[in-house]
């Protein structure tokens, strides 16, 4: 635990240490809805809605908006030009936003897991220092534990995550990556710059996909595979430079497809360049 933070005269180290594990439980639920524990920082121009929550040693910055009976958990944090949608949680170690150009939007009842850490300034070089940069999260979004999420590498551009999407612990999407819906990332699913996931695309774990790459609907990748090119809509794709292993026939099924259906009146010549052979 980090000896710099003080609670009065004490470093929260030392407090820490002098509360037994019953103890430190009461300290960290000692809120009610509505309430802000005093030893949270929360800047007077940041807007709060009703019925927010704000546990210990959480930080709450000028320029943040806070929506109505969203909850902070012990040690989270909301800076920058960011605003947090109604009913969203930010569990223990949480961070979202940075003190950067641009913005930081989540919409309604989204979760953000312990230690995640959504809408910072991102990885690519191209990034000028003080261009404007931005992430829109919709809503009903589960991002687990540890995952990272960033803004735009440029103003004309923007990270987007749409909505009810589950996102596994230990996941990394990149600048410029453009979620769709509905979509499942298993864990350590990392995404490149600028790749785009279509609705209800589903990774097994420990999945990697190259920069520009178009993932599409209701496709399914293996675990451990690596994804140098584009995934056709309905397909599996699998392997370390993954290929083509079959239409993703469980996961139509569990959609609603039924064995008639005609998946794809698209000529061969419509569909994305680059695609596996």
């Amino acid at each position: 635990m980090c000896a710099l933070v003080k609670v009065g005269s004490k470093r929260l180290s030392s407090v820490l240490s002098s509360l037994n594990s019953l103890s430190l439980r009461r300290f960290c639920s000692t809120l009610a809805p509505g309430s802000i524990h005093p030893t949270a920082i929360v800047h007077p121009n940041a807007v709060l809605g009703q019925g927010v929550s704000i546990g210990p040693f959480c930080t709450v910055g000028s320029t943040v908006k806070v929506g109505n009976g969203c909850q902070l958990y012990p040690g989270s944090h909301i800076f920058g030009n960011s605003e947090i949608g109604e009913r969203c949680v930010l569990m223990t170690g949480a961070v979202v936003g940075d003190d950067l150009p641009g913005r930081t939007l989540l919409g309604c009842n989204n979760i953000i897991g312990h230690h995640a850490v959504v809408g910072v300034k991102c990885q690519d070089l191209k990034y000028k220092s003080g261009d404007e940069c931005f992430l829109e999260v919709g809503d009903n979004n589960d991002i687990r534990e540890h995952t990272s999420i960033h803004r735009s590498s440029k103003s004309s551009d923007t990270t987007v995550i749409g909505n009810n999407n589950l996102i596994m612990g230990s996941c990394h999407i990149a600048h410029d990556c453009k979620i769709g819906n509905n979509i499942i990332f298993a864990n350590n699913t990392l995404l490149a710059g600028h790749v785009v996931v279509e609705d209800y695309a589903h990774t097994a774990g420990a999945v990697v996909v190259h920069q520009f790459c178009h993932v599409g609907s209701f496709s399914f990748i293996g675990g451990g595979s690596v994804i140098a090119q584009d995934v056709p809509k309905y397909m599996m794709v699998a392997g370390e430079r993954a290929e083509l292993r079959g239409l993703n026939l469980e996961g139509l099924r569990r959609h609603g497809f039924t064995a008639q259906e005609d998946l794809d009146q698209k000529p061969a010549n419509s569909l994305p360049k680059n695609i596996h052979a």
